[in-house]
């Protein structure tokens, strides 16, 4: 299969098991994140249809050359995120406010833009937002207006931007590094929230990056949000 693949904040995590799931379809799989480090380790592990280009998501110069360095490209995966904005909402600041916007929202947006010019006619986009985004639990608002203003952009911009599909996957809770600053209470947190899912236990990044395959190989979906959350949300009290 001749076709390239950007994942934007491929390094770890979900954006990783994307890479490698997209590198074993035969696909060239680039991932862009801002550590070096990190970026080498990860394309050791998505083998020999991975490299990597460092960038910072929230730049726009540096993804509009991002883009230009790569070329031409079929599929864009935009999956970055802060660690700002959880938290009870009246102790929620706006500088963190702040800060989850521009760690995610802005940078999606900003990836987005730089992207459009080099993808494909009939090439796919597929954002990575969170199920925070339709989740009635306190503790969350923050990051519900964030992944929200994510999820809502989906339909308007799968019309603006025809041929090419926009999609969205919205996972729910994934056991990745995001969760290790927690450092003793990552357990019980995962636990409690595993708990709170109709299929009793977390997901894993390999799930979603099932999705967001499904979202690149199927050409009739587009205006999409691909909601992968383990149930929570048809669990009673989980909403």
């Amino acid at each position: 299969m001749n076709e390239r693949v950007v994942i934007v904040g491929g390094a770890s995590g979900i954006g990783l098991a994307a890479a490698v799931r997209l590198a074993a379809t035969g696909r060239d799989v680039v991932v862009t994140g801002r550590t070096p480090e990190r970026l080498e380790r990860a394309v050791k592990q998505i083998g020999e249809r991975g490299s990597a280009v460092a960038a910072d998501a929230r730049d726009p110069e540096a993804m509009r050359n991002l883009f230009a360095e790569v070329g031409p490209v079929d599929h864009v995966v935009i999956n970055v995120s802060g660690r700002k904005g959880g938290g009870p909402f009246l102790s929620l600041s706006p500088d963190d406010l702040r800060r989850a916007l521009d760690d995610k929202l802005i940078a999606h947006v900003v990836t987005a833009q730089a992207a459009l010019p080099a993808l494909r006619r009939d090439g796919s986009l597929t954002f990575v937002a969170a199920a925070s985004a339709n989740s009635a639990m306190a503790g969350v608002a923050g990051l519900a207006a964030v992944n929200g203003a994510i999820e809502s952009m989906i339909p308007g911009l799968a019309v603006e931007f025809a041929p090419v599909r926009v999609n969205a996957v919205s996972p729910g809770v994934i056991d990745t590094e995001w969760w290790d600053g927690l450092g003793d209470d990552r357990q019980g947190t995962l636990d409690a929230f595993a708990a709170a899912t109709t299929v009793g236990r977390v997901g894993a990044p390999a799930e979603v990056a099932n999705a967001i395959t499904y979202l690149i190989e199927t050409g009739y979906a587009t205006g999409t949000v691909l909601t992968v959350d383990g149930g929570v949300r048809l669990k009673p009290g989980a909403r």
